[in-house]
Parts: C-alpha cells; structure tokens; sequence
C-alpha cells in the first residue's frame, strides 16, 4: 500500500516550465514535481515538429501550452504576454540548452564563432531575457531556476563549448539573484548529474560519461528527472524562502570527488 502523503506546498502558484521535448526531459521532471505539490503549470513547445511530443504531456497535467523558440524575434516577448493575460507568475523553469553539432563535438579550439553566439544566446543570454519578462509577473516574489552541469565548473571531457557557456549560466544566476533579491524573487542555478536525455545524447562518448558516474558518485546511483524535480519544486517553496544565488547539486555526490 502506497502510504505517502503529498503537501499541496505549492498550491495556487504558477510555474512555467521552458524545455519540455519528451517524457525523458529534465523540464518534465520538474513539471510533474510542481503539479504533484499543487501548482498550475505552463509548458512550451519548440515548434510544430515537436508539438505531438508535448502536447499529450500538458494534457496530463493539466497544463497551459504555448509556443516558443527563443532565437525567433517576439516569441518570448509574445509568451510573456499571453501569460500576463491569465495573472501573476512565480515560478520559472529555464532548461534550454543549445550548440550546432560541430562545435559541440569539436574541442572549444575549434568552436566557430557563430556556434558560441548560437550558444550563448540559447543557452543563457535567454535566460537573462526571461527573467527580465518573468520579474514584473513574480508580484508576490518567486523563484526563478536554470539547468547547468558540472562541466561549467569543472573541465569534462567532450563537453567543449557549453562549458563556458554553463559557467556564464550559473554567473548570470548569481548576479540576477542579487539584482532580484529586493522584489523578493530567488534565483538558483540547478547542477544535474549526467541523465539520459535528447540533449545530452548530442554530447560525444555521453554513454561513458554515465557509467562512470555510477561508478564514482558516493550514492552509486545515477539521478533521474524526478530527483531534479523535486529539488527544484523544493526551492520554489516556501520552506527555501531563504534561499538564493545557489548552484545547487543534484548528482549523487558526484561533484565532490576528484
């Protein structure tokens, strides 16, 4: 018999979640825990190729849909304003992340300029843009999160580019925590161990990466979207109310072994 008792700690908050591609998604994870804890929630999709991925999974929860691709000009702005039609906004969820195949596989040597703007853009200025759009929604303060990796403080090989990127990342966290401390609003950077996602199977020889983190993290046991979730939804509660400007760790422990 499943005895667990479930909270509502988020009842009547609002939690839009960007990066949802499939069931398997990090972004998913964190939907399911913010529903499960009785937020609303808002999901996105990339574009029409990826809608019949998303849609069945906002359906499930019970979640607003809405289209966006942030390198295309006026979606996020157009997102934004679809969500202030409905009222306030309190949590947010950034879990995008991109680079074109050759600069991701290539050493950082080789990484054109193109593909680190490309990068960049996606991976964190977005976050930055969202955040400005996010803050006059969050009237009752909030929580603002972004997915990183180890490999923004740490060099893992074959993740190249998108280890400065990460690193500007968890830096624009930081600095958007202390210019949004006074309106309330909390920002952490969020540090999953290696998952098995669409994104990160982008990443050369990522099966080895897995296996060795089982081996070495002190849990021996890889994390899973739900874990990542659950951290997050706790953030956004208001047992972390304190909280903010943290890169936070959900890896098994793998981050403190050498």
């Amino acid at each position: 018999m499943n005895t667990e008792t479930v909270y509502p700690i988020l009842s009547g908050k609002r939690a839009l979640v960007v990066g949802v591609a499939n069931e398997h998604s990090i972004a998913w994870g964190c939907a399911l825990a913010f529903r499960k804890l009785g937020a609303e929630v808002v999901l996105t999709y990339l574009n029409e190729k990826a809608l019949p991925h998303v849609a069945p999974l906002a359906a499930e929860i019970d979640a607003q849909l809405l289209p966006l691709d942030v390198t295309q000009a006026g979606q996020l702005e157009a997102l934004f304003a679809a969500l202030a039609e409905h009222g306030k906004l309190d949590i947010l969820v950034h879990s995008i992340a991109y680079a074109p195949k050759a600069d991701l596989q290539g050493g950082l040597l080789d990484c054109s300029l193109d593909g680190f703007l490309q990068a960049m853009d996606v991976s964190c200025h977005s976050f930055v843009r969202m955040a400005k759009l996010a803050a006059p929604l969050m009237t009752d303060g909030g929580s603002m999160l972004a997915m990183s990796y180890h490999g923004a403080d740490k060099v893992v090989p074959n993740y190249n580019v998108m280890g400065p990127v990460k690193a500007a990342l968890e830096a624009s966290c930081r600095y958007l925590a202390y210019e949004l401390g006074p309106s309330g609003i909390r920002v952490h950077a969020i540090s999953p161990g290696p998952l098995q996602t669409r994104a990160a199977s982008g990443l050369k020889d990522f099966d080895l990466l897995l296996s060795d983190a089982v081996a070495r993290a002190p849990l021996g046991q890889l994390v899973d979207i739900l874990d990542v979730g659950n951290t997050c939804a706790y953030l956004a509660s208001p047992y972390a109310h304190r909280l903010t400007g943290s890169t936070v760790y959900v890896d098994g422990g793998l981050n403190i072994i050498a």
